[in-house]
């Protein structure tokens, strides 16, 4: 093969869990185009960097990286770099335009093409697709498991947002809502149930917005497809990300709480706990409503872990605002968090109408305050399990000793233990014995 052919794809992903997905349904597409994915990029020929555009933050690292990789070219003059996914489709002008290392720039709609750009490319040519669909779902496409432990993977039910909220730029970058062929879905679980995985997670924007109606007029709903799923196997572990307080319904809890094999554990970001600041945030739920439903999740599921986002310093927030969100973490009782200080975003709502007032140092100073609460939270939560045993799926060996495994409980939460002959992909029942604030060590029973 000659160094021209550009056979050897390497796929270097940032970002959200979506992103990742992406990522592997690019590499279908490649593979089935007699593209080679390499997991070296050394010998690659082209490397693919599929990025987010959430923050300001996760942009200039992958402009950082761009940077990086002219260092490759030095020895390897044929050497492509591609931008995918949503910085692409923000940024195509500027990430042709300035930054001369840029051969090809594709957004999340636009993979099917990727064979076609990559050719143009070949030729010495730059090349680019940023064009949103309203359709593509690359349902039938069997994602390459890129990285993959062979035990967890994900399978993407929807794409695109029509929230809008104010901060996000989402909508723009991903395009408008659609959801998938529901037996596209299952038969993509049932193919990696058995190929031997053993957990998946259905992923979208807002799986709760999840709808189909087929020919007949039969409504497949998200709660629906969560049980279609689960009744595969019950020994394949279903779980879902991420659900909008919005739309999370009765109907789904009831669900969850009926499959052993649906894990309890449900991401439910709020942002703020501020009245003021939802509606200015265009989120469309208040405190009391978010509250209800985490009564809801409480009701049906008492062991339920409940995770969240939040946004400190959006537009306009005071003092108040930023109190009563601690007020809400305390009252709620998160067992993770996932915490941003907010960084405006262009042609967001935020963007045209509001005003970025609250000053860096003072947003570093209340993420810092929202961190330390749930560094509390959090370990009041790992602590309440001490003594409890857990059915724990194996994923792997302990970073810090190999003669430990880890692998999670159906709360998402990691385990470590001695092994005992032992192997991933095993489920085995662990007592915890110690904790910390993140994770959770046991012995087997």
């Amino acid at each position: 093969m000659e160094q021209v052919d550009m056979k050897k794809i390497f796929i270097e992903t940032y970002g959200c869990q979506m992103n990742f997905s992406d990522s592997e349904i690019v590499g279908s597409i490649l593979s089935d185009n007699n593209y080679l994915i390499t997991t070296d990029i050394n010998e690659a020929d082209c490397i693919l960097i599929n990025t987010c555009a959430i923050r300001e933050g996760a942009e200039q690292r992958i402009r950082k990286r761009l940077k990086e990789l002219k260092a490759l070219r030095r020895n390897k003059p044929w050497f492509k770099v591609g931008v995918l996914g949503c910085m692409a489709e923000r940024l195509k002008e500027q990430l042709m335009e300035e930054e001369d290392n840029v051969n090809l720039v594709a957004g999340p709609d636009a993979y099917r093409t990727l064979p076609e750009l990559l050719k143009q490319v070949e030729t010495g040519a730059k090349a680019a697709n940023v064009l949103l669909s309203e359709e593509e779902t690359y349902a039938e496409i069997d994602p390459v498991r890129l990285g993959s432990n062979g035990i967890s993977a994900f399978i993407s039910i929807m794409r695109g947002c029509e929230n809008f909220c104010a901060y996000c730029v989402v909508p723009y970058t991903r395009g408008r809502e659609r959801s998938r062929d529901p037996k596209t879905i299952v038969n993509e679980a049932k193919r990696l149930f058995e190929n031997g995985y053993k957990e998946v997670t259905l992923l979208g924007q807002n799986v709760n917005s999840y709808h189909w109606t087929d020919d007949d007029g039969n409504i497949v709903d998200f709660p629906e497809l969560m049980k279609q799923v689960a009744e595969i196997d019950p020994t394949l572990r279903v779980r879902y990300s991420t659900s909008h307080p919005k739309d999370l319904s009765d109907k789904l809890l009831e669900v969850m709480s009926s499959y052993d094999n649906i894990c309890k554990c449900i991401h439910l970001p709020v942002q703020s706990g501020s009245n003021r600041m939802l509606k200015l945030m265009n989120r469309k739920y208040t405190v009391e409503w978010y509250l209800d439903r985490i009564a809801a999740i409480r009701r049906y599921m008492p062991d339920c872990a409940i995770t969240t986002d939040v946004i400190a310093g959006f537009c306009g927030e005071t003092l108040e605002d930023h109190e009563q969100t601690l007020s809400l973490f305390k009252q709620v009782g998160y067992d993770y968090a996932f915490m941003f200080k907010y960084s405006m975003r262009p042609n967001t709502y935020a963007h045209k109408r509001l005003t970025d007032d609250v000053s860096e140092e003072e947003k570093t100073r209340r993420l810092e305050e929202i961190i330390a609460l749930q560094g509390e939270l959090s370990l009041t939560s790992y602590q309440k399990d001490l003594g409890k045993t857990f059915e724990v799926l194996i994923e792997g060996t302990s970073k810090r000793n190999k003669e430990q495994l880890f692998g999670r409980n159906s709360q998402n939460k990691v385990i470590v233990f001695d092994g005992n002959g032992h192997k991933p992909g095993e489920y085995v029942k662990v007592k915890v014995l110690k904790c910390t604030s993140a994770t959770l060590i046991g012995e087997l029973v």
